[in-house]
């Protein structure tokens, strides 16, 4: 068996097996020069991993197929790769996850037709096969050199949701204070990613309807949403005489001085100072 290889499939590339070797690569499974595209048996048997290809899913000899009969679960090769490093301990439950919802997820549906693509709306997916050449009768080196690009992109794109996850995993521990502070709402002294340590430490049960922290020069005032799922929501919109305005209209509408912007959509506004940004939560509250 040559070690640290890969095999997929030749041909026209899907973001599944592109993202199965991109992991692979990122977390030091595979090395980039031992990655093939064939159908041939013979090299697929003597690879280390095989994904998306060879007709089997058994992890337990580095197998990570979809297409044969006898598998009719959610993931595509993508998912699989993830399961595995996870399930191996290559990678921590908390990551496991974030990447799972963040990435690879929406990849497993598209490529198993379990959702349909909305008109208008670019896919991950999507982004990665437009990366296959436009022409259908280009040459292997050319369709080769196309799969690797689209690797390095999804492979630069994971490092980036890596480095996300731990920034947003460093600010766990200043969520968890203003949750243990705050009840009707959390309050930050610095910008930072809150959603989803709040909801991993429990925010669906937590009753804070807002949080006031800093944007940019000025400060913010937005609703929660009633859970990660539901993110496009809020528990409690601003008020809808507030809606849409901008600074003169808002500042005589709500009465605050520092009134900049209220969105639309009723789910932030934007204030001058912490000040004006605290008056306007007390305004709401008290509605």
């Amino acid at each position: 068996m040559a070690k640290r290889s890969c095999a997929v499939h030749d041909g026209t590339f899907h973001a599944d097996e592109v993202t199965a070797c991109a992991l692979l690569l990122l977390f030091d499974q595979i090395d980039r020069d031992k990655i093939y595209r064939t159908r041939d048996p013979k090299i697929l048997e003597e690879c280390e991993f095989v994904c998306d290809v060879g007709g089997i899913y058994d992890a337990t000899i580095k197998r990570f197929d979809h297409h044969q009969a006898e598998y009719s679960g959610p993931l595509s090769s993508a998912g699989m790769v993830l399961k595995h490093l996870f399930e191996q301990q290559v990678m921590e439950k908390d990551l496991y996850e974030y990447l799972n919802r963040s990435l690879v997820m929406g990849i497993d549906a598209v490529d198993n037709g379990l959702v349909t693509p909305q008109v208008g709306h670019c896919s991950f997916s999507a982004v990665i096969s437009n990366y296959v050449p436009i022409q259908h009768d280009v040459s292997k080196e050319t369709l080769l050199q196309a799969f690797f690009e689209a690797m390095d992109f999804v492979y630069a794109h994971l490092k980036r949701l890596i480095g996300r996850f731990k920034y947003i995993f460093s600010c766990k521990g200043e969520v968890e204070k203003a949750m243990k502070e705050g009840r009707d709402h959390l309050f930050f002294e610095k910008s930072l990613p809150w959603m989803d340590a709040f909801f991993e430490l429990g925010g669906e049960e937590h009753p804070a309807l807002f949080i006031v922290m800093p944007a940019g020069e000025h400060w913010k005032l937005r609703g929660i949403p009633p859970s990660l799922r539901k993110r496009m929501q809020v528990r409690q919109p601003l008020p809808k005489k507030w809606a849409g305005l901008l600074e003169n209209e808002l500042k005589k509408v709500s009465g605050i001085s520092g009134a900049i912007f209220c969105h639309k959509g009723r789910f932030i506004s934007i204030w001058e100072t912490k000040e004006d940004a605290m008056k306007a939560l007390a305004s709401v509250l008290k509605k």
